[in-house]
Order: structure tokens, then C-alpha cells, then sequence
């Protein structure tokens, strides 16, 4: 089995930062991309940033790119995503998820995933 856990969240003002966290645990698998999705209640899970596990490419979703940086560390199997410029429509539950084959025109698409964490909520205030 393969947990995500998941930190880094909480209350910002506009304009402020937060760095979330996602470390892998449990049964080594293979990685082919980890991602972040964000979720607010009655709208679908939102794509918002993955990074390929070899080599490091990233993909932003246009609404948080140039704010939003996503990292990796492969030794700790863990990936990492720093939100500046925080706007109050970031406010969403933010979702570490791990996929073992993403292909790159799939990589936006929650069901390409196969572990999700348990989610962490990001609020920011006006």
C-alpha cells in the first residue's frame, strides 16, 4: 500500500504564501508524475500542477501559473508546492496525488491517478 500525507495548509491574506508538502509512504512503487488538484464544494477536482518524477517537468494550470511552484525531491518521494500571490479564490482543499503512468496529454485528469492524500484545506482571506 502507498499513503500520501499531506501538510501546509491554512489561513492566508491575499497576497501572502504557503508551502504545501506531500511525502510518499508505505510499498515503493514507481512514479511516473505526482500532482496537485484542488477541490471546492459542489465543483469538480481542478487540475493544478504536476511534475514529471524523471526529469522534472512541470505543468501549471493557467490560473495559478507564474504564482504557483511545484518541486520534487525523489529521494524522499515527496513533492512540494509553493503558493505566492495568494488570491482568495485559491481557497480550495489541495489533493497530493501519485500516478504510476501518466502520460502527458493525460496528466491533468484526476482519474489518471492512482493514491490520493486525504487533502489539506488552504483558505485565504480577503
Amino acid at each position: 500500500q502507498v499513503q500520501l500525507v499531506e501538510s501546509g495548509g491554512g489561513l492566508v491574506q491575499a497576497g501572502g504564501s504557503l508551502r504545501l508538502s506531500c511525502a510518499a509512504s508505505g510499498r515503493t512503487v514507481s512514479i511516473s508524475a505526482m500532482a496537485w488538484f484542488r477541490q471546492t464544494p459542489g465543483k469538480e477536482r481542478e487540475f493544478v500542477s504536476a511534475i514529471i518524477w524523471s526529469g522534472g517537468s512541470t505543468y501549471y494550470a493557467d490560473s495559478v501559473k507564474g504564482r504557483f511552484t511545484i518541486s520534487r525531491d525523489n529521494a524522499k518521494n515527496s513533492v512540494y508546492l509553493q503558493m505566492n500571490s495568494l488570491k482568495p479564490e485559491d481557497t480550495a482543499v489541495y489533493y497530493c496525488a501519485l500516478g504510476q503512468l501518466i502520460y502527458r496529454n493525460r496528466i491533468g485528469y484526476p482519474d489518471e491517478y492512482d493514491y490520493w492524500g486525504q487533502g489539506t484545506q488552504v483558505t485565504v482571506s480577503s
